[in-house]
């Protein structure tokens, strides 16, 4: 029976009576196979066509937003003896307080009154300066004294030389004056003689003429002598004055010599007295280094030299903190390939070691226990490990990230990028091509940091 007309007759044939019947009918399980092959093709057609979202998974760790709140070392900053431990491990402690005792392991600090020693040089050397500057205001004022006294003794040997002169002068008009006598006599006393030869005077009046001439002729020798006399006293007034210049520009010039040299002296005490203060500043400074104090509010995690007793070198480890109060975030690397699709304000989904979770990296809508967070600083320069590294902060206040999440956690992220069909993203994968880019809306409030704008990329 072929089954070929449109007059079927098996509605007539009661085929329970016939054997070939059952054995050429196709079993109930293949029926449904077949409709089962059928529907997961639908749904495999029905999946494809579902939206996927596009993503970037990185393996990261916990850490700080800001560099200050990220865990540290304190370190001593002098060479000591460690003495006195005044906290614990765990121990949660407020800044100023006390850490560490330190005592001094070197012997130029050893003198319990260096201080004060040094403060008392330093007052010292201040004395010495107060009368190097005396000293030198009092030869300023013997110079301008010296300078005076000059002054006035040039003027009065001056007012005696020219008194000399006019002395001289006079005694040449006297001089002139008795030669002129002189010749008048002499002329008298040949007219005279003369005269008496003829027989017309007496020789008491020739005897008169040659007692005058004789009387003019020693005033001529007498002025002469006078005017001689003048004139070497006019040379020792000039000489006198010569030497008086020079004996108190020579005095002047002792003193100013002193004085530059206690002006030297006041400069070299005053080089001194900053070197004593600055070493006397150190000292205090040092002092206060005894005691190692918290920087900020933290807990102390770990005693690096724990021992009473032991010696710690200058810029060694004491003790590693934890800040109090710190900002979470999160750092993941991601390689250079997918570097270019993410840029700041980057959604990125998060799974916390130690929190359940349920993802589904396509639909993190479906996704369950996992936290948001966005980027908000990229690397300029790539890691040591080839990859660059990004720093993501929570941005979803509603879902804050877990109080008891710790810095040094792992964690794992996806950054969530474009939507496309589920066969878009396989046949993506498939090729090898690179998820699709795009940029999230400008209107996303970008957050503040304290970090150098040139570390976070525009």
């Amino acid at each position: 029976m072929l089954n070929i007309s449109s007059n079927s007759i098996q509605q007539n044939v009661a085929k329970e009576r016939y054997r070939s019947f059952g054995q050429t009918e196709l079993p109930a399980s293949n029926r449904l196979f077949k409709w089962w092959l059928l529907g997961t093709m639908g749904l495999i057609l029905v999946l494809l066509m579902l939206p996927w979202t596009q993503n970037i998974q990185s393996k990261g760790k916990v850490t700080t937003l800001q560099p200050e709140q990220r865990p540290q070392t304190i370190h001593s900053t002098i060479a000591g003896r460690i003495e006195r431990w005044y906290v614990r491990e765990g121990q949660r402690i407020s800044k100023g307080d006390t850490i560490v005792y330190l005592s001094e392991i070197k012997d130029e600090y050893f003198d319990p009154q260096l201080l004060a020693r040094t403060a008392n040089q330093v007052s010292a050397k201040e004395g010495a300066m107060v009368s190097y500057e005396q000293k030198a205001s009092a030869l300023a004022a013997q110079i301008e004294a010296m300078r005076q006294e000059l002054e006035l003794k040039t003027e009065q040997l001056q007012g005696k030389l020219r008194q000399t002169s006019l002395k001289v002068v006079s005694q040449e008009a006297e001089l002139e004056q008795a030669r002129i006598d002189a010749d008048i006599a002499d002329y008298q006393f040949r007219r005279a003689d003369t005269l008496y030869r003829r027989g017309i005077v007496p020789l008491t009046e020739l005897e008169g003429k040659r007692l005058k001439l004789q009387e003019t002729r020693t005033k001529v020798v007498a002025a002469e002598n006078k005017l001689l006399e003048n004139q070497n006293e006019v040379e020792i007034a000039r000489l006198d004055l010569s030497a008086t210049r020079n004996e108190y520009l020579n005095k002047i010039a002792k003193a100013e010599s002193e004085r530059f040299s206690t002006i030297s002296e006041q400069f070299d005490a005053e080089g001194s007295l900053q070197k004593l203060r600055n070493t006397l500043e150190n000292y205090s400074r040092r002092s206060q280094f005894y005691y190692i104090t918290a920087p900020q509010d933290c807990y102390i995690t770990q005693v690096v030299t724990p021992g009473i007793g032991e010696t710690v070198k200058e810029g060694e480890a004491i003790v590693s903190i934890m800040p109090a109060e710190y900002e979470l975030a999160v750092e993941l690397y991601i390689r250079p390939m997918d570097l270019p699709l993410i840029d700041l304000g980057r959604e990125v989904r998060f799974l916390f070691d130690g929190w359940p979770a349920f993802i589904f990296s396509g639909w993190p809508d479906l996704s369950f226990g996992t936290y948001s967070g966005e980027v908000v600083a990229i690397d300029n320069t790539i890691s040591p490990n080839g990859q660059y590294r990004i720093l993501v902060s929570p941005n979803d206040p509603a879902k804050p990230w877990p109080t008891a999440l710790r810095v040094g956690s792992g964690a794992q992220g996806i950054a969530l990028l474009d939507r496309v069909p589920t066969w878009y993203e396989v046949w993506r994968r498939l090729n090898g091509f690179p998820p699709d880019f795009y940029t999230p809306k400008e209107n996303q409030e970008k957050p503040k940091l304290k970090a150098p704008v040139k570390s976070v990329p525009k």
